[in-house]
């Protein structure tokens, strides 16, 4: 495996943000109908996802959207209360010994301990799954993260992102098959997310499926070749970022906020080349928001008519049209990562049955 700390930000390679994976390959992940309850809370709701061999896959939605209990049902953290799953042809829940040999988990949050170093934390979990720990294995694990000059670093010395990397050592300690990531970026400044990209980009160029939770729509167009986007534990929609967008009929996302007066919805889907559009109130001003095939067309008529009607267009801006307009679009909301919603229950004990390979979860 080769040291990535040099590499160049990724960017979707040819045809990735475009062609999925080939319908007659065989899912590597295979949820049907997959249900998750808790009391009158229901997490997860009959969804149905496929994930295939060495791709990056991405679940994002808001918190609480069910993304972390959906990722734990597949790693067989929780049982569910309805539907199938089948990953690398193992049942989670009754073959959970032997899925854990073949997959990594990163967890939101990883409790390390703080006075070990890099490489004796990479070497103690590589004993617990029973794989190589020897000095080799050890450093060639820190090097594929960037971490082999801190190697002899301990825990508490290492920064927000640094320490998220070598949460991401850890999880590979096995040579998964499938790497489980869940809100691997959450917490740390736009380097060191760029940083765990690189790192994530590579652990799929070296052949392993990567599955991963966010919130971050740009890291979501960035990594993944595919995603389901869920919202109260449903998808609302899945495919290629690309072919996401693409099926919005819009381009162009034109955004205003409006003072001096009003306009009605109706008027501006009537603007040229608008195909949707939308108002809120952001910030005590409305704030227009324009799905359009020809920003040209629509701008010249968007600033005829505040001319016409007096009214002050300030922020007045124009972006390509992306998977929070995707967001919009199905759920009739603007995605809003920090969205108020209830915590996803703690996992069941009696279903945390790791054994020996329990410290990597």
């Amino acid at each position: 495996m080769a040291t990535l700390q040099h590499a160049p930000l990724p960017t979707p390679r040819p045809g990735h943000a475009d062609t999925p994976a080939p319908p007659t390959a065989e899912p590597i992940i295979d949820i049907r109908g997959l249900v998750k309850r808790y009391g009158s809370l229901t997490a997860v709701d009959g969804i149905d996802l496929c994930v295939y061999p060495q791709e990056i896959f991405g679940i994002l939605g808001p918190n609480g959207a069910g993304k972390t209990t959906t990722l734990e049902m597949i790693e067989g953290l929780r049982g569910p209360d309805a539907g199938t799953i089948r990953v690398a042809g193992l049942n989670p829940v009754r073959q959970a010994p032997q899925l854990h040999k073949l997959i990594g988990v990163q967890l939101q949050t990883t409790a390390l301990f703080d006075y070990l170093s890099a490489a004796e934390l990479t070497a103690l979990f590589a004993d617990l799954y029973g794989a190589d720990s020897g000095q080799s294995r050890v450093k060639e694990l820190l090097a594929l993260v960037g971490l082999e000059d801190k190697a002899g670093a301990r825990v508490n010395q290492l920064s927000g992102g640094q320490r998220q990397r070598l949460a991401l050592a850890i999880a590979l300690v096995n040579s998964p098959t499938i790497a489980f990531l869940d809100e691997p970026t959450t917490g740390l400044d736009p380097s060191a997310r760029r940083g765990v990209w690189r790192t994530i980009r590579g652990i799929r160029d070296a052949g392993t499926t990567v599955v991963l939770t966010t919130h971050y729509m740009e890291e979501a167009e960035v990594l993944c070749d595919r995603v389901a986007i869920m919202e109260q534990g449903r998808v609302v929609a899945h495919g290629t970022p690309s072919g996401l967008v693409r099926q919005l009929g819009a381009a162009t996302t034109i955004r205003a906020a409006i003072a001096g007066g009003s306009v009605a919805t109706a008027e501006l889907t009537g603007l040229a080349a608008v195909v949707d559009a939308e108002q809120e109130l952001l910030d005590g001003l409305p704030t227009i928001f324009l799905h359009s095939n020809d920003a040209q067309a629509t701008l010249i008529e968007l600033l005829d008519l505040a001319q016409r009607r007096g009214l002050t267009l300030s922020g007045l801006n124009t972006a390509q049209a992306d998977l929070e307009d995707v967001f919009l679009a199905m759920t009739g909301r603007r995605f809003d990562p920090a969205d108020e919603a209830p915590s996803e229950p703690a996992p069941e004990p009696k279903r945390r049955r790791f054994g020996r390979h329990r410290a990597s979860a």
